[in-house]
């Protein structure tokens, strides 16, 4: 549910994917231990004693959408930058030592958030805790070592936006989609601002964002509150907080029109087509329409069951793919995503138009009761081993605290899909499929008869 930027492919675990009960008996979701240090920064221990293994994990409340005017892409700049020196220990030493004990590593960068993470056995904990305080505050980088580090975040963005028409086009929909709100940015940046960010600005943005009180350590694994308290406090509990720095996000006004995005471009070998809608989440909007947007995205646009997949591939054959996805957990507006991709024949106005009217039906209709029943069966079922996962829990909670919701957020989540209803579910469809808060995306090859390549 939430764009990040990471130093591996993977993706994060999603919060709505994740968060259920296996029992209806159980309590809680991941039960988590916390405590706070006395320096304001946050600890949560999720203890699994499957193995001798812990994912340590330190996730700092900020992300891109924090960023300064012509500053896009400093957040995740600096996450490559983490594993330069500190004062301690030169640069690339973090990496081989972590390598060097059989652990593993990486780290990551969302809209509101960054956090970097190890996993390695129970025993070389201590080890991982100490290198990640000592670079909270100790990081040491020079000229010599931006430059490189420029280049390197500038291939990852040729790589993954550039040579990728789909995301060139997901990065104008984000443009068009807000109007004054910093999501409308890319988290790696613009290839303009990566290329003038200076090391002053950079250390300024980490002397700024990176201290204990804007920070929250997340241990999952073989370990409890009790044996990582005196750990927690001898390395992050004497690095001095910081003052609290306040947040200047740009506020979104009113939106009136609905706006329409075409890229053409030669590579293009499947056409697409998407609507984003600007929607209520758990911190913006009407909150109340979340927990229902979440289980009718399951209904309507999840697997092969789901409504548009057995209308626009099984029924009318008119797309090779269809989906939805809704995102609510942010600290800003939530996005609701519905996408298609036509059948070899099909134009984009047809498919469109069978959209549309998929949309039209369940603004007038809503959703029955059975498939209410089968998607809360569905999201209950599909979380049952979200328990036995070693960082899944960490990257569930931790992802929520940082973007400013509290463990009761994920806690409760079953009880709160538990008792979405019908009509919970119209209202929240009566709010979202507004046209006039939405753009739509449309992926074409090049128009050869013209030579028109947009």
């Amino acid at each position: 549910m939430l764009i990040f930027i990471a130093k591996s492919a993977s993706r994060l675990l999603v919060f709505v994917g994740l968060v259920s009960l296996a029992s209806t008996a159980q309590a809680g979701v991941f039960n988590p231990e916390t405590f706070m240090l006395k320096n304001g920064m946050q600890v949560v221990v999720i203890p699994n004693h499957r193995l001798p293994v812990v994912t340590h994990m330190v996730w700092y409340r900020v992300g891109s959408a924090d960023e300064a005017a012509n500053e896009s892409g400093i957040a995740h700049f600096l996450e490559h930058l983490m594993f330069k020196g500190t004062k301690k220990r030169s640069n690339g030493e973090f990496s081989e030592i972590v390598a060097r004990n059989g652990g593993q590593e990486n780290a990551f960068t969302s809209t509101d958030y960054t956090a970097y993470h190890q996993t390695i056995a129970v025993d070389r904990l201590e080890l991982m805790m100490e290198m990640e305080a000592d670079r909270m505050t100790n990081l040491v980088i020079t000229p010599k070592e931006v430059e490189p580090e420029r280049q390197v975040v500038l291939e990852e963005r040729r790589s993954r936006v550039e040579n990728n028409p789909g995301s060139i086009l997901g990065e104008h929909l984000n443009a068009a989609l807000f109007l004054s709100h910093p999501y409308r940015n890319p988290v790696i940046g613009w290839k303009h601002d990566i290329e003038g960010l200076n090391i002053d600005r950079i250390l300024a943005f980490y002397k700024r964002w990176y201290a204990p009180n804007n920070a929250i350590l997340v241990v999952a694994g073989d370990i409890t509150a009790a044996k990582l308290k005196p750990l927690a406090e001898k390395y992050y509990g004497k690095i001095p907080s910081q003052p609290e720095t306040v947040r200047r996000r740009a506020k979104e006004p009113p939106q009136h029109a609905e706006r329409r995005v075409t890229l053409r471009d030669k590579r293009v070998r499947q056409p697409s087509w998407r609507r984003t809608y600007l929607a209520p989440g758990l911190q913006w909007g009407d909150k109340t329409h979340t927990y229902p947007l979440e289980v009718l995205s399951n209904i309507i646009g999840s697997g092969t069951s789901s409504r548009f997949y057995q209308s626009l591939i099984v029924t009318q054959k008119l797309a090779v793919s269809a989906g939805v996805h809704y995102s609510g957990d942010n600290r800003g507006p939530g996005r609701f995503i519905v996408y298609a991709s036509p059948m070899p024949g099909t134009s984009i106005d047809k498919l469109q138009a069978a959209v549309e009217e998929q949309i039209a039906l369940l603004i007038k209709g809503g959703v029955t009761s059975d498939e209410l029943t089968r998607a809360k069966t569905r999201m209950e079922s599909k979380a049952v081993y979200a328990r036995d996962s070693l960082s899944g829990g960490a990257r569930v909670i931790g992802s929520a605290l940082a973007a400013g919701l509290n463990i009761s957020d994920v806690e409760s989540w079953p009880e709160h899909i538990s008792a979405v209803t019908q009509v919970q579910i119209q209202d929240a469809i009566k709010a979202v499929f507004n046209s006039n808060r939405s753009v739509t995306g449309v992926l074409l090859p090049e128009d050869k008869s013209s030579g028109i390549n947009k």
